[in-house]
C-alpha cells in the first residue's frame, strides 16, 4: 500500500468511495453524498482542510485522511477523518493513513487531533483507540437527517508536538 497526497485529481474517485459509505449509512455523521467538486473543496484544496493522504492499492485508492479545521476548532486543534473504501475491502488502511497524518499534524503545530465518531460506528470507535485517542466528551442525542437521535463520541490524540510551537492564529 502507497500513502501518498491527494489532489484535486483524486476527487473524482474520493468522492464515489466517500458516497458509497454515506448510502451504507451507519458509521459516517454525512449523511448526504458530495459532487467531485464538494469532495475537493471540503477534503482537499477548500478553505479548512490542513492535508489530506490517499493510501492506494493495486492501483486504486482504498481510503484517505484528512485534517481540517472546519467548525472553528480552538487553537492548536484539527479534526481527522478517515474513511476506507467498503468494496473490495482493504485491511489495515487507516493503520497505514494515521503515521502520515499524525507527521502532518505535528509539523503543522498542533497539540491535538480531534475524532468526533457515531456511537453506532463500532469500528470507527475501535479504528481511534488502537491509534492512541482518548474519550474526552460525548454529545448526547445528536439527530440525523431523519431525526433518529445518536450520541457522539469525541476523542482527541495528543500530538508529540515538544519540538514544535503552537503558531498564533
Amino acid at each position: 500500500m502507497r500513502i501518498r497526497r491527494a489532489g484535486s485529481a483524486d476527487a473524482e474517485e474520493l468522492s464515489s468511495l466517500l458516497n458509497e459509505i454515506i448510502r451504507a449509512g451507519g458509521t459516517t455523521a454525512l449523511e448526504t453524498p458530495l459532487s467531485a467538486a464538494e469532495f475537493a473543496d471540503w477534503f482537499i484544496d477548500g478553505e479548512f482542510p490542513l492535508t489530506c493522504n490517499v493510501a492506494e492499492h493495486d492501483q486504486s485508492l482504498v481510503g484517505f485522511q484528512s485534517l481540517s479545521l472546519y467548525g472553528d476548532p480552538p487553537k492548536g486543534v484539527a479534526d481527522i477523518a478517515t474513511f476506507a473504501r467498503m468494496t473490495p475491502r482493504t485491511a489495515g488502511v487507516g493503520t497505514a493513513l494515521f503515521p502520515v497524518t499524525r507527521a502532518a499534524a505535528e509539523e503543522f503545530g498542533l497539540e491535538f487531533i480531534n475524532a468526533t465518531i457515531r456511537a453506532d460506528n463500532v469500528s470507527g470507535l475501535g479504528y481511534y483507540a488502537k491509534m492512541g485517542f482518548e474519550t474526552y466528551d460525548r454529545l448526547i442525542q445528536v439527530p440525523l437527517q431523519d431525526g433518529t437521535p445518536i450520541d457522539r463520541i469525541k476523542k482527541r490524540f495528543r500530538v508529540d508536538a515538544r519540538h514544535h510551537t503552537i503558531p498564533d492564529a
